[in-house]
This record gives C-alpha cells, structure tokens and sequence, in this order.
C-alpha cells in the first residue's frame, strides 16, 4: 500500500473541501503583479494527528524558506531519488507542453578534429638538474628565435567527427590515455592554448568564438580541487550562487502569463519547485537541496569536504561534489570526465539514472566519460563513442555496436560486459581472445582499420550524411546560447564571494589567534629589549637604539605579511577552477579578500602598538602615539599586498618562497636603513626610491626626531639632536616626510592589491606540460597500424633506426610467456630451473611464477572487532549525548591463505575502518576485540613485518622512477639473508608479475599532476607491497579510479599474488562480473559497520545468490545481472525497511554464522608444535642499511627536484650579486663608525637573507617527503632515525656548493681583505649558517602539522633572530635579563665570527661618528659590539653545534610526533 500513497496522496485528494480550499489560494495569487506571483505559491503540510491525509494550504514567499521547509518540500517530492525524479521531471514536461513552450536544447558538433602537443622521449624527460637547466636555456634560445633540439609529436586525437545531440545519453569509452579528457576538453572550449588544434567545433551551428561556450556548457573534471573547510552543501550553494539560474526565470514569467491566459492552475509542488529554483540572491537555493538529493549526498551535506590534512567526505563522496558543483547551475550541456571514480556501481547507477532523467524529459545534452560503467549504467545510454589512439572507432546508437564489432570478426562472450569487451577489443594486448571465427587465423586490426570499416558500416554512413547537412541555425532557440560572460550581475556575485571569504576566515580563525598571539609574544620582548628606563637620550648612539626599536617594529609587522603566501596558494586551485568556469572576475575575489583582512590587521596593529610604544619610550604626544599606529597599520597592509602579488604571479609555494625572499632582500637592502641613501652606489638608487621600506622607515624616523624632547642641542655642539640624528641615517628632516612616507604606502597597498587581481586575471596556473614518454611506449606508438599510415608519434630523424626493433609486445597473448623465458634465462640457468621441475614432479602443477623468495602462510582471525571513536563536535551540538560513536559493531570472520577475501559493502559501511582496524593502520579512536594471527595474539611489531597494506591513496616519493621505488622497498624489507643480488631479482620478478616492466623508468610524479596514470600508480602501489615478501596483504579499493581493462590487469596481479598461497583481502567498490568472481570469500557489511554474510562465494556467485533468495520478499536476481551490484541492492537500508528486517541479526541466526564460529575457534588455538611470530630486531635491516637505502633515495630525489634546488642556487646568485653590487667594495673603507657599521649591515643582510631563503623552500620538500615517510614507517621498512639522517645528510652538498660560489662573489666585490685564513673562516661561517638555517627549516616542518603552520612558525623566529643578531641593539646595551638570549640565538654567533673574523687584527685608527674621538678598530669593535678579538675558537665551536642540535630535534620530532590521523 506504501508506494500507492506516496504517489497518490496529494493528487487524489482526500476530500472536496481541500480543492475548494486550495483553488481560493490559487485564484487569489493569480490576481497578484506578476513580481510577486512568480514569488508565491502554495506548500501543503499534513495536519498532524490525522492519518487520513488532511492538508494544510499556507502561501509562502519562496525565497523565505527555511532550513526545514526546503528538506520538507525535498523529502515529499523525492522520497526515492530516481523513481520520484523521474514522476517529477514529467509533471514539469507535462505543464511546460500544455501551454506550449518549446525548451531551449544545444547540438554539439566536431569536425575533422585534430589535437597535436610536443614532448620529451625517454630519459630526457626526467626532471634531473642538467635536463631543467637545459630546457631552461632552450626555452630562451626559442625565444630569440633559434631551434636546439627537436621536440617529438605527439598527435592526441586524430581526424574525429561527430554530433552529439540533445535528449540523447552519450557515453565515451576508451582506454587510458586515449584522448578521452582532451577530446571533452575541445568540446567545452578549455583546451590548453599550447596544444596545435585544427578542425572546427560548433554548438547549434555557432562557432565557439560567437558565443561563451565555457557558460553555454560545463565541464566537469576528474580532478577534485575543493576549499578542504567548506561543508559539501557551503561548496554547491557557492557554485548555485555564482552561476546564476540562467533562463529558469525567462521560463517561469513566459509560463505564469500563459498560464493566466489559458486559465490553467498549475500543481502545487511543480509550482513551488519552479519558482523556489528561478530566483536568484538566496544564499541557499532549493536547486542545491534537490542536487544533493540525487547526488546522493543529502547524507553529508554538513560535513566539511575535506584535504590532506582535515578529514572530510570520502574519496566518493568529494566525486560527486564536483559533479554536484557544476549541475546545481543552469548549463544543460555537461561534459562529464569520469565522474564514477571511487562510487560503488549502484551509486553510480542511481547517479547516471537521474542524470539520464533530466537528458530525456528535460532535453539536456550530456557527454560522459565512465571508466568502469557496470551492464546495467552501459544500458542506460543511448549513443556510444569508441575512442582508442586519438581515433573514433564507433559512434552511434547502443544497440549497433557489437554488431559493428561482430561484422569486423570479434565476438562478445557470455558473463563479459560489453563495455568492458569494447575497451579491450581494440588493445593490442587483450585483442585475440574474442576472435569469433576459430578456422581462420587471427591477426591483428589495427585502429585505423576499424575505423575504416566504420566509415562503410551503415551507422557510420547515416552519421556522414548528418555531418554534412549543415545545422539549421534558424532551428536554434535563441536561449540556448549564452552570450553574457558572467550571468549574475557583479554586485551578487561580489556578495558571495564575500561571504565565501567571511566563512574561511571563522573556520581558519587558528591561523589568526597563532597569528595575534605571536605578535603579543614578540612584542612584549621587544619591549622589554628596548625598556626606556635603560634608554637614556645623550647622544647619536643613544637615538640610534631608538631608531633600532623603530626599524624592529617596521620589521616585524613587514615579516607579518608572509602568513598570506601560503593561505593564498593554497587556495589559487580552487580560484583557477572558478575562474575558468566563469564563475566570478578576479576582482570579487581579491577585493573580499583585501577588505576582509583590514579588521583583522587593524586589530594586531593596535595590539602591537599598544604594547610596544610606551614600554620603548617613543614620543610620549598623544598625536605622534596615532601617527605611529597608523603607519604600522599601513606597513601591515603593504606588506600583505606584496605578498599577495607574489604568491600571484609565482603560483608555487617553492618558487613563491624564493619570489618574496628576493623581493624582501630588493625591499631592505635598498630601504635606506641597512646603507644610508648617501651611500647606495648610483646605479641602484633607483630601488631607493621605489621600495616601500625607504618611505615608511622615513615616517617613522620623522615622526619620532621632530619631537619636542629630541630637540636639545647635541653634545658636540651641533644642532639639535634630532636632526643631528636624522642626518646620520641620511633622512630628510622635514615635518611633510610624515604625509609623504604615509602617503606613498597607501600606494603601494593599493597598487599591490591591483597587481595581485591583474595576475589572477591573466596568470595560468603552473602545470607540467610537457607529456613524458618512456622509450618502449615511444617505439610502439612509432610503428603505425599499416605503412601507408602516419604514426601516432612523429620523431625527429636521427632515431629513425630505433623503431624498427621488433617488441616483446608486438605479438599479442604470449607476451608473458616471452618475459618468462627472458627472466630465466637471466637468472642461473641451473638453480631456477631446477626448483620448477622439481615442484612440478611432486604436484603435477606448474610452478608458481614471480616468488622465488620462501614465505609463511599465515591465517588471521578476529572475534567481535569493535571500534569507536571520539563524538565529532558537530553531532555534539545537534544533541547527541553519547561520547562516543561506534564505527564497527561485533565484526567476526576470518582470512585464509591462498585465499582471495572481499570486503564489500555501500558506501559508509566502514570497510576502510575495518582494514586499518586489523593491519594497525588506526593511530586514534578504541579498538575491542580479539585478532590473532595463526592462532597467536597479533603483536603490531611484528605483524608489520610480515604484512603489506596497498592504501587508496599512492602516496610515493614523487621523484623516483619505478624501478627505484621497488628496490628501495625490496632493499629495506626483504631479511638481511636474501643477498643483493637476488633482491634485484626478485624486484625484476615482481615487476614482470605486476605488469610494470616496460615503465620500470618512468618517474612517480604528484598525482593527478604529474608522472603515472592511476592504474599505473595503483599497481606500483602493489608492487611496493609485494616486494616485501609479506604473507598477508590488505588492499584499499586496487581498482577504484581504473577502467575496465586497468582493473583486471590489478585484478590478474592480486589473483597471482593470491595463488603463491598468501592471504589477501580487499576492499572494493564497484566491481564489474569478471572481477567480483575473481574473489573466493566475501565480507559483506552494512551501514553501521555490522557483517550480514560472511563466506564463500561459489561459482558464477551461486552461494551468495542462494542466501539471499532464500529470504522472503528479497527479488530474484535478472538473468546477466552483476551479483555485486544486485547483493548491495537487496540488502540496502531501502530494502531492510522494506521487508522490516536486519540483515546483520537475520545472518546470527543462519548455520552459515555458526560455522565460521566453528572456524574462528579453531583457528584461535595455535596447531600444535607451531611458534610465535619472532624477529631478532624490529626492522629487516640492521640501522646501516637502512641509512644506506634511504641516502641513496633521498640522493635521488634531491638530485631531480630542479624546482627546489635550482630555485634555491638561482636566489644565492642573485643574492650575492646584489649584496655585491650595493656594498661596491666596502670592505676597505674603514674611515669612521659609520664605514663600519654598514659593513655589519652587509654581512647580516646577506647571511640572514640566503639562510631565510633556504629555511622557507625546504619546507614543502620535507612535507611532501613525510606523508611518504608516514606510510613507509608504518610499513616497518626503517626507523625515524636513519630517514632523518639520510635527509640531513643529502642537504650538505648542495649548501657547499652554495655556500662556495656565494662566499666567492661577495667576497670579491664587497672588497674584503684577501688573506687566506680571513677567506677561510668567511668561507665556514657562511657554510654553516647556511646549513643551520635549512636545518631549521627542516625542524619547523617536523614539530608542526603542515607546511602552513611551519611557515608562520619559523617566520615568528625570524624576527627575534632579527632582534637578538646583534645588529638592531648591540650586545653591551641589551638589559641583562635578555642577554641570554643573545647567547642562544644562533644569527648572532654568524655576526660575531663573520665581524671578528675580518677585523681582530686591524689596529688603524677610526673616527666615532657625533664625536671627536678616534680609537683602533680592534678597540671599537670590543667597546661598541662586545667582540672578543680572541673568540674565534668558540664561535666555530658553536656554528657547529647550532647545525647538529637543529638536525637532531629534526631527527627526533620526526621520530615521535605523529601528525596523521585516521
């Protein structure tokens, strides 16, 4: 009876009574101006405490609908998504066709399309220094007109045509790297302006440049890019806000009028549907609700979407996001790249039903690529494209395809999914096994040839005849184009940007607070430094510590600035994507931006100046005290603005952090503080005048000399001290310098926040263009299907001779067979061969392949595994009261060796808890519950000995190549008895089992930037695992984000893994048929984390088809159904209400759940005469080895990191050539203090400048490197100890080689005395400042949680290494109670030795500045600075220490502070 309700409960209406009432509500709306009828209509509630359905009419303005009456109006209208969307989508159709409206619709048409790119062959492609570096100077040299070398080309798509039309589903097959992400890419008119295209693309007959393509249609990427702390429903109400409602409201008046003439009362839900989602401005709009709905993510819809470091939606659930974002606009032409990534099939099923909804009743154009689509998805298209090679080889209706492939000689098997059976057909490697006819011989067909048969096939004839009828523009409804830019108007668009900005600011509020309370902490030392009770006021030397205080106080609020680099970058993703999408002009996104960060900046500089200004004892005028606050507040703002601009026009956090140290160093050298003006050489004087510094150093000084109490006359005579003062540094002692200083800093905030916009304007963000080829892909992708043919890649002449090598690949099947053959051949002829035969005697089996190496089998039981973890504070505010929530409820079962376990089960069920639970992956949260391993209780130490855990994320050190990762992994995990060299073997072996062998030299990459496609990354994943020897495997999800042939290329590595007899469980999704009857168990477990069966799965799935059915009321399963799918439907929520169960006590009642009791006892006892688990030491590899493999990795990276490691020598040099060029051989000057003073400027500029630098870009490295880190160390493979090492180690080379050519530059052009042992000791104490300083960068990382908070951690450092260097306030004047700090900050000891080193012996008399005296150098520096002129030793002493200590805390929080949390 339930389903005749649903329906029939507010059409059939329950009594007379209620229409009389409702027909009176209408008829008074109808009478309304139309503005507000289009905003009225009716909602109908049910009065409680009545079953029989009595409605309530209220009229409601839709725009003032709250919270629950959007999820009432949802919840009503679409209680099941795809059946309710579909009786809706018709009452919509059936209301527009009764008045008559035709629906705008799009016909999209590419012809002759041909998309080319350039790229690197072979080893040349790998990112090594001397590769950079010459593609560097080659890039420069094309500039200038001249050719070096000759890229290769590659052509992506070649020659395709076709229509894509309206109301009709199209999906896109192919295998990867196909063209498939190009070929929608075209389509939606976002291709990289790079690429060579020819061929033209027109919508409705328009050409992409008559109209705005990128707003007519979307494309939405397999990428998920996300602000990771907005919720799911903040991210698709942002979206919905900025994309408008396009035509719906032009849809809605043209309707109400008709409606009005005609006399027709619409339905009531239709028309609150209607309007709520016509009108634009509503923070939150019912398109959302609706979209979240069908998405399926109503479920999560407060939850935040989460990133690497805060833990948000699953990695299915943020797919759907990016779909979700761009359908809640009104585009009704979707280019969809891979959108089922990470679903289960019957998600995706429910996902492409509704979509198939809207393409049929609402004639929408949709263009889809899936990787895995199940039978029943494949069966919900209309149209397919074949692409393979860059070419189309079908298109057309579904129902002709395997008749095209069956006319060409290829047959579809039995339990196959033709979708599967269309991706392998047309492979070189998967090809013969569905030749049809057994008599002839088979040979292969080539691409080209299908596609030519295609042209002769009657679908591609009728699509000939359609392309060249050219599109009827007059058919073409004016409104299905769009031809605005932005479809909201600016003033909306900037409000939602503003309160998009306002919502990260509260959820990012711990980067403010750290912020404020860093400025409070180092306020309070610098006013202590600088106490005015110790400050007295005789002399010059007395107002220089004022101006100290001064410049420390600009200093610290310019430093403030560099929080905003990294909170900017981290964000340009996100901006690119809105940007491209058209969502919003950059202006409303840096203006929010701007405007927002003023208070917050307001407030830290009140709390700064508060602090510090009477403490320091500056001008006690209460005007002067204003005049100050505003000038720190503009500092601030300038300061936040360049930046910005940085972060803008660098767009990498390495590049990004280089790009601001050079503009800081430009900034302050020239800034008139570290060299009087008087004193810059003239060809710099420029920077004087345009840096930002120059102007507020200026103010500041002015505002505080001009004082009254400054205005006592010198001691030497001269006139008054404060201009005596001012005319030390060489400032300009005029009252208006005030206005100037203030004046020019308003500009420069403004013409940095101008700057910053234009750069997101313009700016692309930095991708790695260049495609990457290895040598074997090259040669088969040069020999083109016939000889008359133009091959796929072009290469330039001299390799010519290369591509005619005949390939292990070329003949079909046999290939493993041949690397077989090879693999024995080179390993001892005698000993391999001997083991097969003897094992095949005594079996009467084949040997196993691929496992040369002895193992234990192991079996793991568990008994009532339950877990729970803390309550999130979310559900704590929505009343929950427990403190705990239960992910896994009383899970029992077991794994056996030889094998093969699925852990399956819907979205949510918690079968990623369970593996992290059992592998010891978990670091947070209770675990209850027994796990024994062969009957043992496992012990976490050794179980990760002799386990392997795949994730579902691939995290690998992104610069090594395959080959490498496997050896490394080999290398530190196999026992120290296995010898080198059959360690190289047995990686070669599990190579060749895993399938990786022709790539065992392409480099990792980032994912999704760089490097190896998923499948690729997915089976080094494994291969990682595999070359580990271990006897229990666990996989997270192997095939998820692979399409049909890549998942059973892992599938095929899992089963050979399985039949060496280990014990390997997976978790998986969305298995296709082939794949779900790959595995010999399952473990299958509902919502809540509770097992509902538990057991074999027979064959063609019998048994775990015979349990189901045997339930009443559980539907018969259809004939070439997928059981995985059909085994999640019946036992979904839906289901158990439906026939008003629990699977989870229905299954503790079977014989099936007291057997495996049975089983779970007896594999709990020990067999008799077996031992424990035992290892002698923790790790495989005795501590040296372990340094060994990690130092020879780590050397690896280093080496091809040119990002990291050009980045840094390019900023020495300039550093040092600038450093050079301003202090033009002042080291021989040493006529009066000042001479001197600026020497110690020189020295301090320069170190502090390269040591921030390399502090500043070491950190990404080191953060990119510990989430591998965090997996490897959680595998077993080595101890923090000799990782730590190996990476403190790796950096000394490359500083020497900085710290050498820097040394030698400045100290030639600063002109230093040329002694051997002055340059020596120059020489080491640049070197280990050097080092110290990117050791410390190194500690910011490992003692906090990400690179974000490092930064601002080591930038709070910064300054009080600023303020104790010695340079702001000698030694001799700092209160004593600071001193000490003096003594532990290590830039002071670099100041020390640098000053020390140069002048102890120089007995030449100098002038002191203000006075009449004249004293010896060596004297001056003892009475002014307090340098002991025999303290060389102990300074050297020291450095030395600084750089071990830094390495060692390094070392040490690596090895104890864990910063991930699952």
């Amino acid at each position: 009876m339930e389903e005749v309700f649903a329906s029939g409960r507010y059409s059939r209406r329950s009594s007379n009574v209620d229409e009389d009432e409702e027909a009176l509500k209408w008829a008074a709306i109808e009478k309304l101006p139309t503005y507000d009828r289009l905003r009225t209509s009716i909602i109908q509630t049910a009065l409680e405490g009545n079953d029989d359905a009595k409605m309530e009419h209220r009229e409601v303005d839709v725009r003032k609908l709250d919270m629950n009456e959007r999820q009432q109006i949802i919840d009503k209208i679409f209680k099941v998504a795809e059946e309710d969307n579909d009786k809706f989508l018709r009452k919509f159709r059936n209301r527009i066709e009764k008045v008559g409206i035709r629906l705008p619709t799009v016909e999209v048409r590419f012809q002759n399309l041909t998309v080319e790119a350039d790229c690197y062959v072979g080893s040349r492609a790998l990112p090594t220094l001397p590769n950079v570096a010459l593609n560097l100077l080659e890039s420069g040299l094309g500039v200038c007109g001249i050719r070096t070398t000759k890229r290769t080309k590659l052509t992506i798509l070649k020659n395709a045509s076709g229509i894509i039309k309206p109301s009709r589903m199209a999906l896109l097959l192919g295998p990867p790297s196909s063209g498939k992400t190009t070929l929608l890419l075209a389509l939606a008119g976002k291709l990289d302006t790079d690429l060579r295209v020819q061929g033209e693309i027109t919508y409705n007959g328009h050409k992409l440049n008559e109209f705005v393509p990128r707003k007519t249609s979307a494309y939405i990427s397999q990428n998920d890019v996300h602000v990771g702390e907005m919720t799911v429903k903040e991210t698709l109400d942002f979206s919905a806000r900025c994309q408008g409602v396009g035509t719906r409201y032009d849809l809605l008046s043209e309707l109400a009028r008709r409606e009005k003439e005609a006399g027709i009362f619409p339905e009531a839900e239709v028309d609150l549907f209607m309007k709520a989602t016509a009108l634009e401005g509503t923070e939150s709009s019912l398109i959302t609700d609706y979209t979240l709905k069908i998405l399926g993510l109503d479920i999560c819809k407060d939850t935040i979407v989460g990133d690497e470091m805060h833990r948000g939606v699953s990695g299915g659930q943020k797919k759907r996001v990016t779909t979700g974002e761009m359908i809640v606009g009104p585009t009704k032409t979707l280019f969809m790249d891979e959108i089922s990534t990470g679903l289960d099939s019957s998600t995706t099923y429910q996902i492409v039903k509704c979509l198939q909804q809207i393409v049929h009743i609402t004639e929408a154009t949709i263009f889809m690529s899936l990787l895995q689509p199940a039978p029943e998805t494949f069966d919900l298209f209309d149209d397919i494209f074949l692409i393979s090679e860059g070419q189309i080889v079908y298109q057309g209706p579904r129902e002709h395809v395997v008749e095209f492939f069956e006319s060409c000689g290829f047959k579809c098997p039995e339990r196959k999914g033709t979708a599967d059976f269309l991706q392998e057909v047309t492979s070189r490697k998967d090809q013969e096994q569905y030749w049809a006819d057994r008599s002839k011989a088979y040979r292969y067909v080539t691409v080209t040839e299908f596609s030519n048969k295609f042209k002769n096939f009657h679908v591609g004839m009728q699509l000939q005849s359609d392309l060249s009828v050219p599109y009827d523009k007059s058919k073409g409804h004016r409104a299905a184009l769009v031809y605005k830019k932005y479809s909201v108007s600016m003033m909306k668009l900037l409000k939602a940007c503003w309160d998009k900005e306002w919502l990260l600011i509260k959820r990012n509020s711990f980067v403010y607070v750290f912020k404020t309370a860093q400025i409070v902490i180092v306020a309070v030392i610098s006013g202590t430094v600088f106490l005015k009770t110790k400050m007295p006021r005789r002399n010059v030397d007395d107002a220089a510590l004022y101006i100290g205080g001064i410049l420390f106080s600009m200093i610290m609020n310019m430093f403030n600035g560099f929080a905003e680099l990294s909170l900017t970058i981290k964000r340009q993703p996100v901006f690119y994507k809105h940007r491209d999408h058209l969502f919003h002009p950059a202006w409303t996104y840096t203006l929010p931006n701007f405007l927002l960060g003023i208070p917050i900046s307001l407030f830290e500089s009140v709390v700064w100046v508060l602090i510090t200004y009477y403490t320091i004892g500056f001008a006690p005028e209460a005007s002067r005290f204003f005049k100050h606050l505003v000038l720190v507040f503009l500092v601030q703002q300038m300061a936040a603005g360049m930046f910005r601009v940085i972060s803008g026009v660098c767009r990498t956090m390495i590049i990004a952090n280089t790009g601001g140290a050079l503009m800081l160093l430009l900034v302050f050298l020239l800034g008139g503080f570290l060299i009087p003006k008087r004193d810059i050489p003239k060809w710099w004087i420029w920077g004087y005048w345009i840096s930002p510094l120059t102007y507020a150093f200026n103010a500041f000084s002015v505002n505080e000399m001009l004082a009254p109490r400054w205005n006592h006359p010198n001691s030497d005579g001269s006139p008054t001290l404060g201009a005596r003062t001012l005319a030390t540094f060489d400032v300009p002692d005029e009252k208006r310098w005030y206005w100037i200083g203030a004046g020019a800093l308003i500009g420069f905030v403004i013409l940095y926040n101008i700057l910053f916009t234009v750069s997101l304007m313009y700016l692309n963000p930095i991708g790695n263009k260049q495609a990457t080829i290895s040598e074997e892909e090259a040669s088969e992708m040069g020999v083109g299907g016939d000889s008359k043919e133009e091959p796929r890649l072009a290469r330039p002449e001299p390799n010519k001779e290369f591509s005619h090598q005949p390939l292990f690949s070329a003949d079909g099947n046999n290939t493993r067979e041949v690397a077989m053959q090879r693999m024995r051949s080179q390993s001892d002829p005698g000993g391999l061969k001997k083991v097969d035969s003897t094992v095949e005697l005594a079996t009467g089996v084949a040997a196993k392949r691929g496992m040369v190496l002895p193992f234990q089998p192991l079996a793991m039981s568990f008994d009532s595994v339950n877990y729970y973890v803390d309550m999130p504070a979310e559900m704590k505010d929505q009343g929950v009261t427990e403190d705990r929530l239960q992910l896994l409820r009383e899970v029992t079962g077991a794994f056996r060796p030889g094998v093969l376990t699925a852990l399956m089960g819907v979205s949510g069920a918690g079968k990623t808890t369970l593996m992290d639970v059992l592998a010891g992956r978990k670091t947070g949260g209770y675990i209850e519950g027994d796990v024994r391993i062969s009957g043992f209780p496992k012990n976490q130490e050794t179980f990760a000995r002799i386990s392997g855990y795949c994730e579902q994320t691939d995290i690998h050190s992104p610069q090594v190549t395959i080959r490498e990762s496997l050896i490394f992994s080999a290398f530190l995990r196999l026992p120290k008895e296995v010898s080198d060299q059959e360690k190289i073997k047995f990686v070669d072996e599990v190579m060749d089992l895993v399938e990786l062998n022709n790539l065992k030299d392409a480099i990792v990459g980032l994912p999704g930037v760089t490097g190896l496609s998923t499948e690729q990354r997915k089976r080094l994943t494994i291969a990682v695992e595999l070359v580990a020897n271990p006897s229990i495997i666990f996989m997270d999800e192997p095939t998820s984000g692979l399409d049909a042939r890549a998942a059973a290329i892992v599938m095929r590595t899992v089963r050979n893994t399985v039949d060496t007899g280990r014990t390997v469980v997976c978790t998986i999704h969305q298995p296709s048929i082939d794949i779900f009857e790959a595995f010999d168990e399952l473990l299958l477990m509902k919502r809540g984390g509770q097992v509902i069966y538990a057991g074999p799965l027979g064959r063609n799935s019998h048994k775990i088809i015979e349990y189901f059915e045997v339930i009443e009321g559980v539907p018969k399963i259809r004939e070439k159904y997928n059981p995985a799918t059909w085994m999640l439907e019946v036992s979904s929520i839906a289901a158990e209400v439906r026939l008003g169960m629990d699977f989870a006590e229905y299954y503790k009642t079977t014989s099936l759940y007291q057997r495996n009791k049975a089983l779970i006892r007896e594999l709990s006892t020990p067999p008799p005469g077996a031992n424990d688990l035992f290892f002698p030491t923790q790790y495989s590899q005795s501590s040296l080895g372990q340094f060994k493999s990690c130092l020879w990795k780590q050397w690896i990276t280093y080496w091809r990191s040119p990002d990291y490691n050009l980045v840094r020598f390019f900023f020495t040099l300039v550093t040092a050539l600038m450093v050079g060029t301003v202090f033009w051989r002042v080291g021989m000057k040493r006529n009066t203090s000042g001479d001197l003073s600026k020497v110690l400027g020189a020295m301090f500029g320069a170190v502090m400048f390269v040591g921030i630098n390399n502090c500043q870009t070491v950190q990404p490295v080191v953060a990119v490197e510990r989430t591998v880190f965090y997996r490897e160390r959680a595998a077993g493979m080595y101890s923090a100890l000799p990782y730590a090492l190996a990476q403190v180690i790796c950096e000394i080379p490359y500083v020497f080689v900085q710290a050498s050519y820097y040394v030698v530059l400045v100290y030639a052009m600063v002109n230093f005395e040329w002694k051997v042992e002055k340059f020596f000791w120059f020489f080491f104490i640049s070197f280990f400042s050097f080092l110290y300083f990117t050791y410390y960068g190194m500690m910011t990382v490992s003692i906090t949680p990400n690179q974000q908070v490092a930064s601002i951690f080591a930038a709070a450092f910064y300054g009080i290494f600023n303020l104790f260097s010695g340079f702001f306030i000698p030694r001799p004047k700092i209160p004593k109670y600071w001193v000490w700090y003096y003594w532990i900050c290590p830039v002071a000891w670099t100041v020390y030795g640098l000053i020390v080193s140069q002048y102890r012996d120089v007995t030449k008399e100098i002038n002191i500045l203000g006075t009449n005296h004249n004293v010896t150098i060596k004297q001056y520096i003892d009475d002014q600075y307090g340098f002991k002129s025999d303290f060389m030793g102990p300074v050297a002493g020291v450095l030395v220490a600084f750089t071990v200590f830094f390495a060692f805390v390094f070392a040490f929080c690596i090895k104890t502070m864990n910063f991930q949390n699952r």
